[in-house]
Formats: C-alpha cells, structure tokens, sequence
C-alpha cells in the first residue's frame, strides 16, 4: 500500500508528523527522497508535489493521498474518493477584483477575464453561477494580473486575505473552502489494508483537545461526581482496596477541563491528574 505525501511546503511537515503520531513511523524519510519506508512493512510513502498526489492516486502510482481538497477538485478524477478530513491546511479560494474598479459581484465579471491557477474549479464555478468569462490560466503571481491587464479578476487561494489586502484586492465570493483531506482510489477504498491507515489517522484526530482524566474521589459521592464529568459515556470507575475511595477515570474535552476540575475538587475529588491522549479509537 502506498501513501502518496506533499514533498515540500506548508503541508509537507504536518502531513509526516500525521503519520508519525498514528504510528506509521517513517524508517528512511530522508530529504530530497522519492520514496520512503514505514515500520509497516505493507506501507510505503511517495513523496510527490500536492497538485500531483490525486493524478497519482487516480492512475494507480499510489494507493491512497493526502493532500489539500482544492487539489483533488482541480484535478477532477472520478475514481478518487475522499475518506477523511484532515483538519489541517484549512484555506479557500476566492473570487476576487481590485478594490477601487467597477467590479462588486461576480455577476460584473460576466464577458470579462479570470486569471487563476485553478482553471477546472474556476470553470465549474462559473458555469454554476451562469457567468460566461474567460479563462487564463497563470503559473504564480495571480493575484498581479488585474494590475497588470492581463484580467478582470481572480480566483486564487487564500489563507487570511493579507496577500490580498497587500494587492489592493478585495474577495467579491467564495469559491471553495479546502482542507487537508485523505484520498484513496475507488477500487481500493475497502481494502482492509486503507481502512487501517484511516482509522489509525482518525484515532489522532478523535484524541485532539481531548484529556485523560484520572482521579480517587469518595464513593459516598460517585453519583455527584458522574453529573460533573462531561466525557465520552460514563467513566471508569475502580475500587480503591482499603479505603472507602474509588478510582475514576474519564476523557474530557480540554476547554471544560479547568472548571470541571474546580467542581470535582469541591465534592472532594483528591489526586486528580490530567494527561493528553496521543490517540482515542472509537
């Protein structure tokens, strides 16, 4: 099986350490290599430029990709099916204009010119809002063109909007949001191999902003202490040999961990101890 990764930029380094933490460890992920090994000797990684991963995955030189969801829309291959979000490398693309012409909805972009670096969802876009504009695709510096004559506006990517601002550009609609997703190849979506890696990949993300709680309390008020815990189902609750104390433990979400503590302390819960979750499988 194997896992096709960004090679470089802003997603290359969370999408390794993704792996790492769900236990694909890299065993030889030097820089500058095209391939790499696991400690699953069943799974491989190809490092390959973001744009490509889902041509890859789709003619079969991966099995599986991650990569941003932008990418696979560009792309276009039916025979990808996306399996997870990610959560990370979160963005949109934009529809956007200079800020001091004529142009305030996409509607006045109708006989115009568009310049982007994504000219598939651009034509998808278009076509559903029933704007007839052309269509110049550009390599880099998009967001130039409407300076420089070469478009009427743009649809490019962005993350705040301060390249944009930088530009005198301003977002007239949003085209796509994106995030970092998982992709495999339709006809290898059910094999039992993929549906390790994605519930390995959703154990990480499942375990995030989520603490382990562990606490003795007295059990004359174990009934108190269930209303107050807000985790996942009921906690675990253990005798505690020799004294009239039980053991709880439970998950709960890292925001209602300061208040849940107070409470906890007031009804008499003593030792408590939080640690993070590396991974939670439901």
């Amino acid at each position: 099986m194997r896992i096709a990764l960004p090679n470089k930029g802003r997603l290359h380094d969370p999408s390794v350490e993704l792996l790492e933490r769900a236990g694909l460890h890299l065993v030889d992920g030097a820089d500058r290599q095209l391939y790499a090994r696991t400690v699953d000797e069943d799974v491989t990684v190809l490092y390959a430029r973001a744009a490509d991963i889902p041509e890859y995955v789709s003619d079969g030189a991966a099995d599986l990709g991650i990569t941003g969801y932008d990418q696979a829309q560009e792309a276009d291959r039916e025979n990808l099916v996306d399996l997870l979000d990610l959560d990370y490398g979160q963005c949109k693309l934009v529809l956007a204009a200079p800020e001091d012409g004529d142009i305030d909805e996409p509607t006045d972009l109708e006989g115009g010119t568009i310049a982007t670096e994504f000219p598939n969802v651009t034509r998808n876009y278009l076509a559903e809002a029933g704007i007839d504009a052309e269509i110049t695709e550009v390599s880099g510096a998009t967001e130039l063109t409407p300076h420089v004559d070469i478009a009427d506006g743009i649809v490019d990517i962005t993350s705040t909007g301060t390249t944009l601002r930088m530009n005198r550009l301003e977002v007239i609609d949003d085209v796509l949001e994106s995030s970092v997703r998982l992709f495999a190849r339709e006809d290898v979506a059910d094999d039992p191999k993929v549906q390790q890696i994605e519930m390995a990949l959703s154990s990480v993300l499942s375990a995030e902003d989520k603490r382990y709680l562990m606490m003795n309390a007295p059990e004359s008020e174990l009934e108190e202490v269930k209303d107050v815990l807000p985790g996942m189902g009921g906690p675990t609750v253990m005798d505690i040999a020799g004294t009239e104390d039980v053991a709880v433990h439970a998950v709960v979400d890292e925001r209602e961990v300061f208040e849940t503590i107070n409470r906890l302390k007031e009804i008499g819960a003593s030792d408590v101890l939080v640690t993070e979750i590396e991974r939670l499988v439901k």
